[in-house]
């Protein structure tokens, strides 16, 4: 059995290009995830309609818990002067965990792409280098890059510019891993069905050995983990760093 793990297929691709750019592509990523932006933007429009304060219905009571859970978590772990990343917060995760579980309907997932945690991870360290600054001021940004001798200002660059990359790597890594491991899983599966069922006398084993029966059950029980639990958890976890990252930005140079 033939298996190949490839990445996002390249849909379009333009007959000019730009300068250190190149070519100008639309991958079967970036796609999918403009696919997801929609269908956020659809819910987001569809349960906002109709709010009431009396008699609310049972999308109003949805809305609204979606909505206090962002606040209390962002909240909760940045602090009340924070609450205007309620939004942000509540977006990104809502995004990443629904491009990592769009692999359930067939599609391939944005977040399968490092170029979409690279940006998510590039627009955060904007934040936190804009709120560094913010509260210590541009001088005070740069002077931290020589604490606590000026000695180690290459070392202090490195470790900010890490950041984002770590957190990009991160969540590619995690969701990436899941979708190859299931696979190679999906067809040894297939392999160890084919050669055992085949041992089976006559007509039996030769039917049977073109019937993967092995793949029925685990898959499934693998796809929990992968494509739910991880799909949830890794959304989790960036939001989280993209936070505290955020609420230490403030406290380091405040």
């Amino acid at each position: 059995m033939n298996v190949e793990i490839t990445g996002p297929k390249i849909l379009w691709e333009s007959s000019w290009s730009v300068p250190l750019l190149g070519k100008f592509q639309l991958t079967e990523s970036l796609l999918n995830a403009w696919i997801i932006l929609a269908a956020i933007a659809l819910l987001c429009w569809w349960l906002g309609r109709g709010l009431t304060v009396d008699k609310i219905s049972k999308k109003q009571a949805v809305a609204e818990l979606l909505v206090t859970t962002c606040k209390n978590f962002v909240i909760g772990n940045m602090g009340q002067r924070y609450a205007h990343f309620v939004p942000f917060i509540g977006a990104l995760f809502s995004y990443s965990a629904l491009c990592s579980l769009s692999s359930l309907i067939g599609l391939y997932p944005a977040t399968s792409d490092l170029s979409t945690e690279l940006s998510w991870a590039l627009l955060v360290f904007v934040m936190i280098t804009r709120t560094k600054i913010k509260t210590g001021g541009l001088k005070g940004y740069l002077v931290g890059f020589t604490t606590p001798i000026p000695v180690f200002t290459p070392f202090n660059i490195i470790s900010e510019l890490a950041t984002p990359i770590s957190m990009a790597f991160r969540h590619f890594g995690n969701i990436m891993s899941g979708g190859v491991i299931s696979t190679l899983v999906y067809a040894a599966l297939a392999v160890a069905s084919n050669a055992m069922l085949g041992m089976l006398p006559g007509a039996l084993g030769e039917v049977l050995s073109l019937i993967p029966l092995f793949q029925l059950g685990i898959p499934a029980v693998l796809s929990i983990y992968f494509d739910l639990f991880s799909s949830f958890m890794q959304a989790f976890i960036f939001c989280m760093l993209t936070m505290l990252y955020i609420a230490n930005a403030a406290e380091a140079d405040g």
